[in-house]
């Protein structure tokens, strides 16, 4: 084996029409100027397999003048490493990464750590499409308020994470990312199609791993929620799970 550095193989690219990619950007333009906005927005696509990617070397190439870096398909986590403990965010399909306007004048020092997920796409709004999109005003409205959204999201996790009862955490998380990310079955479960390790639900709830492990023990008990690799179904309601997060532990069992 070679000592030298390891260097990942470069990620593959390829340009798109970001209104075709994006419904919720391209339903914002008016129908009769549609045809004209999605010839000029277009951006170029970087293509991440699955596993921890260096998001930070295409920083540049949106920095200057540019939007960010929107998802167009897949997730990540984003952890940010604190004197030895880890908070993560989860990145969807339509999220806007602005990773340079976070912190920037923040004097904790932390490590920030990016790992696809789910095989992802990312197309760099950079200052080109911003120039070729300023006729469109409603293009960059529709992404300040996904900016608002995902505020409002991180606001609700930070809730979640501040119970005390790690099993509420859990129950309550869970739910969260069902309402981005869960797809109901047929018999009305709702199946989360991402890979959720315990760790990762750790990070999301301010839990350690065995604690979340125990939370998710209980629910599956309860017949609340059941596990095939690493996807999550959820049964019943939000009531459910809330009420049996909160049972008392010799009524678990």
């Amino acid at each position: 084996m070679s000592s030298g550095t390891f260097k990942p193989p470069a990620p593959r690219l390829r340009r798109c029409y970001v209104l075709d990619e994006d419904e919720g950007l391209a339903r914002r333009v008016p129908p009769g100027i549609r045809p004209v906005a999605r010839q000029l927005a277009t951006a170029a696509v970087v293509l991440l397999p699955v596993g921890e990617q260096p998001l930070q070397r295409w920083y540049g190439a949106v920095a200057d003048g540019g939007a960010g870096m929107l998802v167009l398909r897949g997730a990540f986590a984003r952890a940010v490493h604190v004197a030895g403990r880890t908070a993560t965010e989860i990145f969807g399909p339509g999220d806007l990464i602005r990773p340079w306007d976070v912190g920037r004048h923040e004097s904790v020092p932390r490590e920030i750590a990016w790992t696809v997920l789910v095989g992802a796409e990312l197309a760099l709004l950079n200052e080109d499409f911003a120039t070729r999109t300023r006729l469109w005003p409603e293009i960059f409205s529709a992404l300040l308020a996904r900016a608002e959204q995902r505020a409002e999201g991180l606001a609700v996790q930070r809730a979640i994470a501040s119970h005390p009862r790690v099993d509420m955490r859990v129950a309550m998380l869970l739910w969260h990312l069902a309402g981005r990310y869960g797809v109901v079955q047929p018999d009305g479960s709702v199946r989360l199609d991402l890979p959720l390790t315990h760790r990762l639900l750790g990070e999301l709830a301010g839990a350690e791993r065995p604690s979340v492990s125990h939370a998710l023990g209980r629910l599956t008990r309860a017949g609340l929620v059941a596990r095939d690799r690493q996807e999550l179904t959820l049964f019943g309601t939000p009531a459910a799970h809330e009420e049996a997060a909160t049972r008392p532990l010799e009524a678990r069992l």
